[in-house]
């Protein structure tokens, strides 16, 4: 999909004092739609219904995008409007009441209703806002019925679960005054991940730990000023903003990729809880063994590669690091939708000075960049990956980095091993030949 790119100019005081100065591109990019964040969030919450608003098209994506899942009815569906709805000669909020009782009439477990905008109220000519609240008073509180927005206009692919995760902040509760020191990790984590991080948080001692988005939409974590909070993805800036708003601390960290990553995430929470350092260490030192040797199990495949990324999931900064302090990579460029500069410093400290970032895109300059680079391995969208094959470059799906779970000591030999397929599929289909 084809869009055009989100101008945030009130990112510009994030971006002061950061040692990283990028190339700023605002021209035609390539980018998934915000909607298909749904299809991990609705597999993440087992009780919660995510309802779009949009037209056919938005339908078709979602088909397209979860494939035809015969076995298991999904808890996603569209509220298709019609050409009559657009012209006014239907009422929108009747139409939308109508759908919604028989979604309820028919899924009688659902405790989350998600109303999901594919365009701009001005575009759709509905306010989710007020819908979603005469909703929740009409259901509540047995139905709780939360809005955002999932437009491809305004957000780019991985930002429909910043969205949403900001919507749930402002629906939790308040921390009561004098509560004890609380962890909330925030961003969706397979569940296996989920409960790894969890084990570890348990051995150290922190045992007040809550995840957003949650399991279930009964667990809401309360908030408050004795709230630290650690963020999963790098992508959140909105949910961010949202729960320091109320009152909760962020803990600066790398992001939970590879051995390096997931030990410096979990040592800042450590030190945030007063965590000896002695029992961290060996908390911590099964784990980094593990990925270690997993992790150098693919090194000769991708010791000294030259890998380009082209903007995406805003996860790019955290993967090249990765890929060049645990593998040995060479990174050519790291494209990246937004930058969120407080959110990435420590990432971009463990990386070289030199490296070139791109914020934004203008999809035929990093074209024309990534060909003049002749990298060995190029990190991009599927609608450039069959192109740049054709052209004879090697490339890797950014969509299967967001599917996969990476996260953690355990899965860092699986996030290497998704670097290094495509070398792996070439040199078979050499053999064969």
């Amino acid at each position: 999909m084809t869009a055009a790119a989100p101008d945030r100019t009130a990112a510009a005081d994030c971006r002061a004092g950061s040692p990283v100065r990028p190339i700023r591109e605002r021209g035609q990019h390539e980018v998934f739609c915000g909607l298909t964040s749904i299809l991990w969030l609705h597999r993440k919450m087992q009780d919660a219904f995510f309802l779009v608003v949009g037209s056919r098209t938005c339908a078709h994506l979602m088909q397209s995008a979860a494939g035809v899942m015969i076995f298991a009815e999904p808890r996603f569906a569209t509220a298709i409007m019609e050409e009559r709805d657009l012209a006014g000669m239907a009422d929108m909020h009747d139409e939308l009441d109508a759908v919604v009782a028989r979604l309820v009439a028919r899924r009688p477990g659902i405790r989350l209703l998600v109303l999901v905008g594919s365009c701009p109220s001005e575009v759709i000519k509905l306010d989710l806002a007020k819908a979603a609240h005469r909703l929740d008073r009409a259901y509540g509180p047995a139905l709780r019925v939360l809005h955002y927005s999932g437009s491809g206009i305004e957000t780019t692919f991985t930002q429909g679960e910043d969205n949403f995760l900001a919507a749930l902040v402002h629906d939790l509760p308040a921390a009561p005054i004098g509560e004890a020191p609380s962890l909330l990790v925030a961003g969706a984590l397979a569940d296996v991940v989920e409960d790894q991080f969890r084990r570890i948080f348990e051995a150290l001692g922190i045992g007040r730990v809550a995840f957003l988005p949650p399991r279930s939409a009964a667990e809401r974590a309360a908030v408050g000023p004795h709230t630290r909070f650690l963020l999963a993805q790098p992508y959140l800036g909105e949910t961010a903003k949202a729960l320091e708003s109320r009152g909760a601390r962020h803990l600066p960290a790398p992001f939970p990729l590879g051995e390096e990553g997931t030990t410096a995430w979990l040592r800042a929470a450590a030190e945030a809880f007063g965590v000896d350092p002695g029992r961290f260490e060996a908390i911590v030192a099964p784990g980094r063994a593990r990925a270690r040797a997993a992790v150098a199990k693919r090194r000769e495949t991708l010791g000294d590669k030259r890998i380009f990324f082209f903007p995406d999931s805003q996860a790019e900064p955290a993967m090249a690091r990765f890929l060049h302090r645990e593998l040995g990579a060479e990174i050519v460029e790291i494209g990246t939708p937004f930058l969120h500069r407080r959110h990435l410093e420590a990432e971009f400290a463990l990386l070289p000075d030199t490296v070139t970032v791109s914020e934004g895109q203008d999809v035929d300059r990093q074209l024309d960049r990534c060909r003049a680079a002749k990298p060995d391995l190029v990190v991009c969208g599927l609608g450039l990956a069959n192109p740049l094959e054709r052209e004879g470059f090697a490339t890797k799906w950014s969509i299967e980095l967001a599917f996969t779970p990476i996260q953690g000591f355990d899965q860092a030999g699986d996030l290497a091993e998704l670097f290094a397929r495509p070398f792996e599929r070439r040199a078979r289909l050499k053999l064969e030949a």
